[in-house]
This record gives C-alpha cells, sequence and structure tokens, in this order.
C-alpha cells in the first residue's frame, strides 16, 4: 500500500479530491487536523503553527528560528500519522517531508484561476477583486514559504509524480488516476522503505524534542541509533553534548545517541 501526499492551492478541488481518494482506498486521510496534534503534544498554540505552514518567514523569524522549532513540531506529527501507511495527507508541506521515501506518491492538484475565484465569491460572499486579491496573495506566500526553507517552489511540477490539472479532468477522474496509480509496484511499500520512514520519524521526534533550546540542531537516525549535529562553544561542548543526549535517550526507540558539538550558535535567546 502507499502514502499518498496531495498538494494543492485554495479552491483547487484538492479537499474533495483528497477525501473521494480515501473512501475509495478505505485509507485514513488528514490534513489541517495534525495542527491540532502538534499543538496538543508540543504545548504550542495552534495559530503558532498555521502561520508557520501558511506565512512567508519575516526577518525576525529567521533570527530568532521561530518558523524552524514550529515546522519541526509539524513534521514529527506528519511522519508519526504517515508512519502506519494507507493514509492520504493533503495540504502543504507533505512532500517536502517525506522526500526520500519511495512508497510516497506525491500529487499536486491544479485549477484555473478564474475557477478558484468563482469558488472564493461564492462561498466567501465577496466581490471579484477581493477574491482575485485574496487568492493571489495566498499562493505567493506559499511560493516564499517554500523557497525560503527548502529552496523549491510548491508549483514546480518536478516535485510531484502527478501534476493534475481539474478541467477537463473532473474531480472524478482525478479520483480514478491517483487510486490506479498508487497501485503500481513501484509505490508499494517495501520493507527497505518502511525502515527510511522509521528513520526519519525518529529523527523528527528527536529533533522536535530538541528545537526549543537547540533551533540550529540536525538529527538522523538509523535502526534506533540517533547521531545529532550542534553548533556550540568548544568550552561548553562536553556539557551541551551531555544534555543534548539525556534529552536525546527519553524518546521512545532510542537505542543509542552520538552527538557532535562543532561550532559557535547553539542556543536560542527565546
Amino acid at each position: 500500500m502507499a502514502i499518498i501526499t496531495i498538494s494543492r492551492g485554495s479552491y483547487s478541488k484538492g479537499k474533495e479530491v483528497a477525501e473521494k481518494v480515501c473512501a475509495r482506498l478505505g485509507y485514513g486521510c488528514f490534513s489541517r487536523d495534525v495542527l491540532v496534534e502538534a499543538s496538543a503534544e508540543f504545548n504550542i498554540p495552534e495559530i503558532k503553527l498555521v502561520r508557520a505552514l501558511h506565512d512567508a518567514p519575516s526577518v525576525l523569524d529567521r533570527f530568532t528560528y521561530g518558523k524552524e522549532r514550529y515546522l519541526a513540531y509539524i513534521e514529527a506529527a506528519i511522519l508519526e500519522r504517515v508512519q502506519k501507511d494507507n493514509v492520504v495527507y493533503h495540504g502543504l508541506a507533505g512532500h517536502f517531508f517525506l522526500k526520500g521515501v519511495s512508497h510516497v506518491l506525491k500529487v499536486r492538484i491544479m485549477a484555473d484561476l478564474e475557477q478558484r475565484v468563482q469558488e472564493e465569491m461564492a462561498r466567501e460572499g465577496i466581490s471579484r477583486d477581493e477574491a482575485l486579491y485574496t487568492l493571489k496573495k495566498d499562493d505567493q506566500e506559499r511560493s516564499k514559504w517554500s523557497l525560503s526553507l527548502y529552496g523549491m517552489d510548491t508549483s514546480d511540477a518536478s516535485l510531484y509524480d502527478l501534476v493534475i490539472h481539474i478541467r477537463k479532468i473532473t474531480v472524478d477522474d482525478a479520483v480514478e488516476i491517483i487510486c490506479r496509480t498508487a497501485s503500481f509496484e513501484n509505490f508499494k511499500t517495501t520493507p527497505e522503505s518502511q525502515r527510511v520512514l522509521d528513520n526519519m520519524v525518529l529523527a523528527a521526534q528527536v529533533r522536535a524534542k530538541l528545537v526549543k533550546a537547540y533551533p540550529t540542531v540536525q538529527v538522523s537516525a538509523r535502526g534506533g541509533v540517533v547521531s545529532i549535529s550542534a553548533p556550540g562553544e568548544a568550552t561548553i561542548a562536553r556539557a551541551v553534548e551531555s544534555e543534548i543526549g539525556a534529552i536525546a535517550e527519553q524518546v521512545p526507540g532510542v537505542k543509542e545517541v552520538n552527538v557532535d558539538v562543532t561550532s559557535a550558535g547553539l542556543f536560542t535567546t527565546d
């Protein structure tokens, strides 16, 4: 079986496609509700997580690492949800967080701007100019967000296995295409691809525990062995390594921790 991520702009029918794919395949389906889980687990106001996903990074964010911290919490929550397979995630960032996992089918749903404008006008009860302005601003924010954090544009077709334009291809057509593609051999879970995902989940969980105090920390995992790289002063390296290791060891599934404190700039002032 597969994990399916569906990236979509506002009013592009992506949510409808995702829900119909889930119903047909019997998969679990989630989107923004993952923010509620992350908010509760890490004791972070949901609005901050929403802004981390949808607003372009500000100069202050880049200085204080605010957005990076919130994204670490979201990444951990998303990866934990998809770890058991047979699931559809529709929303921003899924294809970024799951890069390198072979049993993920990455889909982009598009729709004509005028069609989206008409949808927003009808749902929000606003004028065409207001709807057009809102949609263009939203698209620009999403592009700035992905370019700033990942150096990639969410509208780049090369990021996806399927790009479907809802126009001549209807919602039901799109569902058929996605379900059929998800059944291909290349998207089936293998022991190796599951190990890759399991390692990513553990690394994300450890980073989420560390990121508030150590916002620039880098974490990788392999078979329960966690490697952590963090910048810090040489004179405090031993104490920092001990503290980081103690925090990481509390995460379920961690068997061994290796910490490397390298250069200055470790701590956050928040």
